[in-house]
Parts: C-alpha cells; sequence; structure tokens
C-alpha cells in the first residue's frame, strides 16, 4: 500500500490494471483487504484503486472525530491529487453513503455511474436502530456487534470472510464502531434509505446494487418496484449467502460490474 496526505491525515491505498477507473471503497470499520481477490479480477479490465478512509487501512491515527460529508470530501481530494477526471466509484455498505456524496457533488460528467454493493436499501426497522444504539454504547458495544457479525458471517465456511470479520474488523477499536453506528443511524434518519437519497440527486445517471442480503422477497421486490419508477437504478440479487459478495463470490462480483460499466 502507498500513502497520501490529504489535509492532516494519511490515507492508504493502491492501484493496479489500466484503463477507466474504478474507485473501491469499503465499509465502516473495513479497509483494503475486503477487496483482495475482487481487485485483481477488475483489474484485468480496468485501472483500480483501492483507498481506505481516514482512520482505517494502515493509518489508523486520525485528525479527531468525522462524519460522512468529511469522508466524502478526503475521496474528492484525493482524485483531484491523483488527476483522475472520470471514476466509477464502487462502494460496499454503509460506504454508500458517502459514495452517494461524492456522485452527487460531481455530477455525471466525472461519475457517469455507480455502483454500491450490499448496503440496505430500504428503511430499517427499530431492531437495526437497537443495534446501531448499542454499538455506540461502551458498555454493550461488542454485544452488539457481534449481533451483525453473526447475522453477515450467516453459515458461510468461507475463511477469508471468517477471518475479515473477526480478525480484520473486530480490530477496530470502540471509538470507530460507535462513529459507525452513529453516522448509519444519522443518515437512515435523515434521508429514510439509500434509494430515497438517490432519487434526490441534483443529476440522476446510472446507479447498480449488487447484492446477497437480506434474503426475504420483499426486500428484493421493494427494490424492483423502485426501479420501475426510477430507470436509473439497477439492482443485481446475487446468489450468495453472506454480507460480503467481494470475498464470497469475487469472479461473479466483478463480471456483474463489468457488464455495468461496459
Amino acid at each position: 500500500m502507498q500513502s497520501i496526505q490529504i489535509g492532516a491525515n494519511t490515507l492508504s491505498y493502491d492501484e493496479a490494471g489500466e484503463g477507466d477507473v474504478l474507485l473501491l471503497l469499503s465499509g465502516w470499520c473495513q479497509d483494503h483487504r475486503l477487496f483482495k481477490t475482487l481487485a485483481p479480477e477488475l483489474a484485468r479490465s480496468h485501472r483500480v484503486i483501492r483507498l481506505d478512509w481516514r482512520g482505517h487501512g494502515l493509518h489508523r491515527d486520525h485528525d479527531g472525530d468525522f462524519v460522512t460529508d468529511d469522508q466524502a470530501s478526503d475521496v474528492i481530494a484525493f482524485l483531484d491529487r491523483m488527476e483522475v477526471e472520470k471514476v466509477v466509484l464502487v462502494s460496499t455498505s454503509h460506504g454508500g453513503w458517502a459514495n452517494m456524496e461524492v456522485t452527487d457533488r460531481f455530477g455525471s460528467a466525472r461519475v457517469p455511474r455507480s455502483v454500491v454493493i450490499d448496503w440496505i436499501q430500504t428503511t430499517p426497522n427499530e431492531a437495526f436502530f437497537s443495534m446501531i444504539d448499542h454499538i455506540q454504547d461502551r458498555t454493550n458495544w461488542e454485544n452488539g456487534r457481534g449481533d451483525f457479525f453473526n447475522y453477515w458471517i450467516g453459515d458461510t465456511d468461507n475463511q477469508d470472510i471468517i477471518d475479515h470479520v473477526n480478525e480484520e474488523m473486530a480490530k477496530y477499536s470502540f471509538e470507530m464502531w460507535a462513529r459507525s453506528g452513529r453516522e448509519i443511524g444519522r443518515a437512515y434518519r435523515k434521508w429514510g434509505n439509500p434509494m430515497q437519497r438517490m432519487a434526490v440527486m441534483a443529476e440522476h445517471r446510472p446507479i447498480t446494487h449488487i447484492y446477497s442480503q437480506p434474503f426475504e422477497p420483499e426486500y428484493a421486490q421493494a427494490q424492483l418496484d423502485f426501479a420501475a419508477g426510477h430507470g436509473w437504478y439497477k439492482p443485481n440479487k446475487l446468489p450468495g449467502r453472506t454480507h460480503f459478495p467481494t470475498l464470497e463470490q469475487p469472479k461473479v462480483v466483478a463480471e456483474t460490474i463489468r457488464a455495468f460499466v461496459g
């Protein structure tokens, strides 16, 4: 990984391949390792950049508290410094909130398409908000986080996924997990859900959601209903069993992204 100074923070990134640029962005309390098998697949046809959020990846120190808009500003500053004139953003989980902010700020000339992966597209129920609240409670945060971990992993025996959760995500601090819960909760309370956030963009452009979880047919139908009224939105349901399709089925995810951007 290489390092770059963005404002007062040092961010880690790497790149591979040639061609149109895909910028890979993880969710909270994740980093470039989430894409260790997806990035090489995508680099066969694209220039692929993996960028870690401030306080993530190789550089866990950061300049105090920060919010989703700060993450978006970091991405914009990074792309400017790298002189990337056109890019497709590929985000996972709740990294999608910053993705949509960058997409909205840049407009379609610079971000002609966006990809979001396994990001809860509908308005969550109160049980979700309770779990979000738990990871902000210093006396209960590990139990709250454990509830998410158990659901995300499901019944998989994929060691990459198990290690990603239990060895990689688990190493992030209470402060970062609490910050993630605060920002995720704020976003859903402000926008309702990601589809409603997308609907109010100043300029629409194709966006696809690639996902495996949740499995309920009502969840898939809600996205199909939204897509019927918003032709720029395309849901792609994969047959996986976990919250981590980039690790569970990287070739399928890469093929889906290539078909979408191609």
